[in-house]
């Protein structure tokens, strides 16, 4: 750890973190209240959207607006400009590219097209991590600011392999920032379940597990793939990718930083509170 005890991250005149965890439970409430505070802001969720794929989903956008006569005479006279506007708060236009698989009735992807986008935002997740670093450097030689924090996006533990002291991406990360898992209670996965029952959206899995519960899913309910629910299946899968992302950060914890309670971060209110929430983390 970049920071391997209390008095080191106490000391420190330059704090950079990465938080990372399921979405719901405080990564990015920490990350814009840094900001606020005058920290350097990076979020892997944005740099994907924007770097890695914002052609991709510029393109469906294009795609869906040519079946529109009056977009595709605009758009073919160069008379109209189509892009997304993803902002920090917003990612709704990476999510809805990823979409998800099933019934093309009922707003689905055929399942090959819906993993070719998986596997877009595997590698396009793969190298906005690996830009951290750089924007660590960017931060402190542009903008003269050294207080660092990165909102990794809940799909971090699918792209790296925790119990490998070798990962590239991990060892990148750990060695410029400090790694901290914000850990949900069972009443936080049941509250996070909940609320993604209420509003399903596309997430990206590892594609084994992804193609596994394709099939289960299938053979559950004696469907053909053109007869699947998106939605349905989302929902079924979600629950149980939670169980399965689980050990995953609790090994990034235990191998490449520390772990704070979601109880905890939430009654965090300034930099002063969390640096302290930190600092009981780490090794006296």
């Amino acid at each position: 750890m970049i920071y391997q005890t209390r008095a080191e991250w106490l000391a420190a005149s330059q704090k950079k973190v990465l938080f990372f965890g399921m979405s719901g439970l405080g990564k990015t409430y920490l990350s814009a209240m840094l900001r606020g505070a005058g920290w350097f802001h990076y979020s892997v969720d944005y740099r994907i959207g924007t770097r890695y794929m914002g052609e991709y989903i510029a393109d469906n956008f294009k795609r869906e607006a040519m079946k529109v006569p009056f977009l595709r005479e605009l758009l073919l006279s160069d008379s109209v400009f189509i892009a997304s506007n993803i902002t920090f708060d917003n990612l709704a236009p990476l999510s809805t590219y990823l979409g998800k698989p099933g019934s093309e009735a009922k707003g689905g992807l055929p399942f090959e097209e819906y993993m070719r986008r998986q596997n877009q935002h595997r590698a396009a997740e793969k190298s906005a991590l690996l830009d951290t670093v750089h924007f660590v450097s960017r931060a402190r030689e542009i903008y003269g600011i050294g207080n660092f924090v990165c909102d990794s996006g809940g799909s971090i533990c699918e792209v790296v392999d925790p119990e490998d002291r070798a990962d590239p991406i991990l060892r990148a990360l750990s060695d410029n920032l400090l790694m901290i898992w914000i850990e949900g209670s069972e009443a936080h996965t049941e509250e996070l379940v909940r609320r993604f029952d209420r509003a399903p959206k596309p997430m990206y899995y590892q594609p084994q597990f992804l193609e596994r519960k394709w099939v289960e899913y299938r053979v559950e309910r004696g469907l053909k793939e053109e007869e699947v629910n998106p939605d349905d299946f989302v929902r079924w899968t979600y629950a149980q990718a939670l169980d399965h992302r689980q050990p995953r950060y609790a090994a990034m914890a235990r191998n490449w930083g520390v772990k704070l309670r979601a109880e905890d971060v939430a009654l965090v209110r300034d930099v002063k509170d969390l640096t302290s929430l930190i600092a009981a983390a780490l090794p006296g």
